[in-house]
């Protein structure tokens, strides 16, 4: 069941919802951005999936169920990047986890792969989600999608995220990345939702550029 939805909380002062030009120039640029990458980067992206099945055969794709604009359900798709049965093997880890709050988070996880470590650092077994972006599903800023497992049905700054589309980078991706707490995480992505403009949208994207290039704070 999802989340209650755009229950905005006090630290939202305000958005820019009412800002008709906005949507559809950011749908725009969404639509444009992951087609072209996708046209460019698709050869690169078979080699991807081909040394992922030879390093560990199984899946290429990993799905996971995630809640995305107003709480609907989605497939969420990365470039596999941990052995098969990785979400089976999570409960036994459980004391090992280096996040906090609901997250799981393991600098030297045992379940990545020798490929997964590398597309992980680098930020390729993201990629896939362009198709994401492309079915109107996420855009290429905003906060990221949460798995079910990490919402927090009676912390009113998730429904703040459920309010606007999620995305494949925010503040998060070039302010740390995985050495930020969950914590800090939600606070950046209120702060997105408070500021977001295309201004903010094309100065996060040059932002990350950089920071996936040398993989900063990635594992």
């Amino acid at each position: 069941m999802p989340p209650a939805l755009c229950v905005t909380p006090n630290t939202v002062t305000q958005s820019v919802f009412g800002d008709r030009l906005y949507f559809p120039l950011k749908r725009f640029v969404d639509v444009v951005v992951a087609a072209i990458f996708l046209v460019i980067v698709s050869p690169f992206l078979l080699l991807v999936a081909l040394a992922i099945y030879i390093d560990n055969p199984g899946p290429i794709l990993y799905k996971q169920k995630r809640y995305g604009h107003l709480g609907k359900p989605f497939n969420f798709y990365k470039f596999r990047s941990m052995v098969s049965d990785a979400d089976a093997r999570k409960a036994g880890l459980a004391a090992q986890n280096e996040a906090t709050g609901k997250t799981f988070k393991m600098k030297r996880d045992p379940r990545i792969t020798r490929v997964g470590r590398i597309i992980r650092k680098y930020s390729l077994d993201e990629t896939p989600q362009m198709l994401n972006v492309l079915a109107g599903q996420i855009s290429i800023v905003g906060p990221r999608p949460l798995p079910l497992a990490e919402l927090d049905m009676d912390d009113p700054r998730h429904a703040a995220r459920q309010c606007v589309k999620p995305g494949l980078m925010c503040f998060r991706e070039i302010m740390g990345r995985s050495n930020l707490s969950f914590e800090e995480w939600l606070e950046l992505d209120l702060k997105y939702i408070r500021e977001r403009s295309l201004r903010v949208d094309v100065w996060i994207m040059l932002r990350a550029i950089p920071c996936v290039l040398l993989g900063r704070g990635a594992f």
